[in-house]
């Protein structure tokens, strides 16, 4: 029997490379949407050269011409930043091609502020040797005075040992080598973002209680201390089971980290059928909304100010804060996303819910498919 050719949108083919960047298996994608290997890699593959899914590269002459004058364009944009350095001093013009080197090559800086490259990597490799021996002052600074002195006082005491360091660069060695001050507070600070003015309605409708797997996803963020820095989770929920069907984490609450979590999903995504969540810009974007277009989802949000329309994702991250969050210290994001792993794992196969008649997320599913059966 003769296969039938299967056609893919460019939407569509966008979405699965995009899940595959974001981590998802490849293996999980082929089997979940029914892809061949090469089909899949094939879309990668263009993906990471041309940016597009066409067979022949279409790129017109005109916009060849617009690239090259991109270019340009970029070179003007590099030669007005640093034309005020153009004369100033040696250092200075060091110091200015240092901090814009990850904008612009080295070389084209150089060539503008008439700096042979020769003396740039002398004096940058004088500077970095004179950083150096500047931390080890101030580290041993910071210990002796038993973690508590700031940027004010170590510049006081490396003033006393004839150095001379502004608090700024003072402040800037002790972040890269993470010495925070005991009278340093760390305090999350929640960003006061403009709230989502969408139009799209409260769909759900607080009707928390759903029969089917995936017919309802809720979703929302947390945050977590990962040394000294703040930290985010994102998690996805099934409403049917109480079962967290998709999880991140990552230093920025933005839609990277919700997309990454949407791609952990083990599932078809086009079985979920509705999607809410809070009104948080991170839910509203056009990574999300071409996610969701893609994939045939409905949008639900919140009433504005009103917690109780996301309860189940307010419940489970309260439970998340309580057992996985509190007490732990995380020396990385990687041991982070590690023990993440493992609680969801837990969460879902072992841990026991009250609204669930005291199973586990996946108990509760086996048991619900046997009475179908």
């Amino acid at each position: 029997m003769t296969r039938a050719r299967r056609t893919f949108t460019p939407e569509f083919k966008a979405q699965m490379v995009k899940l595959y960047e974001s981590g998802k298996p490849r293996k999980d994608i082929i089997s979940e949407y029914n892809l061949t290997p090469s089909a899949l890699d094939k879309w990668v593959k263009q993906s990471q050269t041309s940016g597009s899914f066409k067979e022949k590269d279409n790129r017109t002459p005109e916009e060849e011409e617009l690239i090259k004058l991109r270019k340009e364009n970029q070179r003007l944009l590099m030669e007005n930043d640093i034309f005020k350095a153009s004369c100033a001093d040696t250092r200075t013009k060091v110091n200015v091609i240092k901090n814009n080197r990850h904008k612009y090559s080295i070389s084209a800086m150089c060539d503008v502020l008439q700096l042979p490259r020769s003396t740039y990597y002398y004096e940058a490799k004088e500077q970095s040797k004179s950083d150096d021996e500047l931390t080890v002052t101030i580290i041993d600074i910071f210990h002796k005075s038993r973690q508590n002195y700031g940027t004010r006082k170590i510049k006081h005491e490396l003033k006393k040992l004839g150095k001379i360091a502004s608090r700024r660069r003072i402040g800037r060695i002790m972040k890269e080598n993470g010495l925070v001050s005991n009278y340093t507070v760390g305090q999350f600070k929640p960003h006061v973002d403009k709230c989502n003015e969408s139009k799209v309605e409260n769909v759900l409708n607080r009707e928390f209680d759903q029969q089917k797997e995936l017919t309802v996803v809720v979703s929302d963020l947390t945050y977590v201390r990962v040394q000294k820095n703040w930290h985010y989770i994102c998690l996805f929920v099934d409403l049917y089971n109480r079962e967290i069907v998709g999880h991140s984490a990552g230093p920025n609450k933005d839609a990277g980290l919700v997309y990454q979590a949407l791609s952990t999903i083990k599932a078809d995504l086009r079985q979920i059928q509705l999607f809410h969540t809070d009104r948080g810009n991170e839910f509203k974007n056009k990574t999300i909304d071409e996610a969701l277009d893609t994939f045939e989802i409905k949008r639900s949000l919140s009433m504005k100010g009103c917690p109780y329309d996301n309860a189940v994702a307010e419940a489970t991250f309260k439970i998340i804060k309580t057992e996985f969050v509190k007490g732990k210290y995380f020396e990385s994001l990687e041991q982070l996303k590690l023990e993440l792993e493992d609680y969801v794992h837990w969460f879902n196969h072992i841990r026991i819910h009250g609204s669930l008649g005291y199973l586990s997320p996946i108990e509760y599913k086996i048991e619900h498919l046997k009475k179908i059966v």
